[in-house]
């Protein structure tokens, strides 16, 4: 997510986005669909950036902005849009972010198809949608708005694919993403100081305190994994404190020459099962959804909670300046930063859309520095023009500080089910398992190494 991210989707966001992370895994969807190649593409000289030229137009777009300050941001830009351009109308279908994934496959290999779609980063999603031919690439659009001036290539990155859909991170443009995305720790600022605690500045910091929050009778960490997907991010964010970055990276963007089989995932894998067997998750936290778990520590259920920025809206509405973000502690207190993130769900363009350059605009629209400024006013973080931002200080100012260093010291690394087509499955299955005590951390990393190795050994 990213962004994730990837939002998230991670995912991954970064998901990492989302952060990403974090899409349902399935059959590449439209088997029948003409093959990249043939997808129709826009010419830099066909082009057309003046909305209100375009005549009467219907706009179909789904997102999954449904969450308080995300819904917000986008339902402000949209009345925004159609203010100044009345020709164009906006029809939009917004799903949470499971609904859209499961929905967004039929929908992209039917006849009609919505015109803009919020696509995960990830290969189950983006990359199968572009290896059947369903998305635009976007370059053309990106060279005439400016795109690449706007967005960093490391923002962009995390929507790219060669046309075949097997590279991720290199090749055409398949979408753009509003907000940018990092998995880190909230945390109750009144619960650290009855503890008698700071918010913690090593590893072994933030062990002690989750040990001294179990001892003084409170929740430790609040989770949520009945969805599977929120334990990628809590073991992501123990994997950074373990394995080396780049190695992270090797490892998310599927490539050749690393491996889960290594002593450090393995520490990794042992981390999570000593939190487990020492109480510091909620009780019953594999039968907890994610939204109620996020939920429960905006209730005051929790000193901690992994997760990403994309909950800052709700929570600082819960508990107001009782709450507190940092980027994850590294072994010393001045250790670079290493936290997965990237960019929230990108927004992408199908390949049978009617109305490509309504669509172009109405995507550079909700990404132009305005619509930056209308993120940060709804409480989310604009990946974009980010440093420009003014805001309070308090749990808001956390989260664009974390932002700023992780970025400004190359610290996000991507999320981890972009590794193959099918690793949000497999890796959310694997650390259900895990944590269940159903499967050892050798067992459990022999399951992501098998899907891994199977997929880059074929990939190319």
């Amino acid at each position: 997510m990213i962004a994730p991210k990837r939002q998230p989707r991670g995912s991954r966001t970064l998901v990492l986005l989302a952060a990403g992370a974090l899409a349902l895994a399935g059959c590449a969807p439209g088997s029948s669909a003409p093959p990249p190649a043939a997808t129709p593409q826009a010419s830099a000289s066909a082009v057309r950036t003046d909305p209100a030229s375009l005549g009467e137009v219907t706009l179909n777009v789904w997102d999954q902005e449904v969450r308080g300050g995300q819904a917000a941001q986008m339902e402000q830009l949209n009345t925004a849009f159609q203010a100044k351009y009345p020709n164009i109308k906006l029809k939009r279908t917004s799903r949470s972010f499971d609904d859209l994934n499961t929905t967004l496959r039929l929908a992209l290999s039917g006849n009609e198809p919505p015109d803009v779609v919020e696509a995960n980063n990830g290969r189950s999603s983006m990359g199968a949608f572009v290896k059947a031919g369903q998305l635009l690439a976007l370059d053309p659009y990106a060279e005439a708005y400016g795109w690449k001036s706007r967005y960093p290539d490391s923002v962009l990155r995390y929507s790219r694919y060669s046309a075949d859909g097997k590279l991720f991170g290199e090749g055409n443009l398949y979408g753009l993403p509003q907000v940018g995305e990092v998995v880190g720790l909230f945390y109750n600022k009144s619960k650290l100081t009855k503890l008698g605690l700071e918010p913690p500045k090593t590893w072994a910091d933030f062990e002690a305190a989750l040990a001294k929050a179990k001892a003084g009778g409170e929740v430790p960490m609040q989770f949520g994994n009945l969805d599977k997907w929120p334990a990628v991010h809590v073991f992501g964010t123990v994997q950074g404190r373990n394995v080396p970055a780049e190695q992270i990276g090797t490892l998310a963007f599927g490539r050749k020459g690393a491996s889960w089989n290594t002593p450090e995932n393995t520490r990794a894998a042992e981390q999570l099962v000593t939190w487990v067997n020492d109480g510091y998750f909620a009780k019953g936290f594999n039968g907890q959804g994610y939204d109620a778990a996020w939920q429960a520590f905006g209730k005051g259920q929790g000193v901690f909670l992994i997760a990403g920025t994309w909950l800052l809206a709700d929570l600082e509405k819960a508990l107001g300046d009782d709450l507190g973000f940092m980027l994850p502690p590294g072994a010393t207190a001045d250790a670079a930063p290493v936290a997965t993130g990237g960019t929230g769900l990108p927004f992408a363009i199908t390949a049978k859309s009617p109305h490509p350059d309504a669509a172009a605009a109405y995507i550079d629209f909700i990404t132009n520095a305005d619509a930056m400024k209308v993120l940060t006013e709804t409480g989310n973080l604009p990946v974009a023009d980010t440093g420009a931002q003014t805001v309070k200080e308090g749990p808001q100012q956390d989260v664009f500080t974390a932002f700023g260093t992780a970025t400004e010291k190359n610290g996000l690394v991507p999320y981890l089910d972009y590794a193959t087509p099918t690793f949000a499955d497999t890796l959310g299955a694997a650390l259900q398992d895990l944590l269940a005590g159903k499967a050892k951390p050798q067992e459990f990393l022999d399951t992501l190494e098998k899907d891994y190795k199977t997929f880059a050994e074929s990939n190319g």
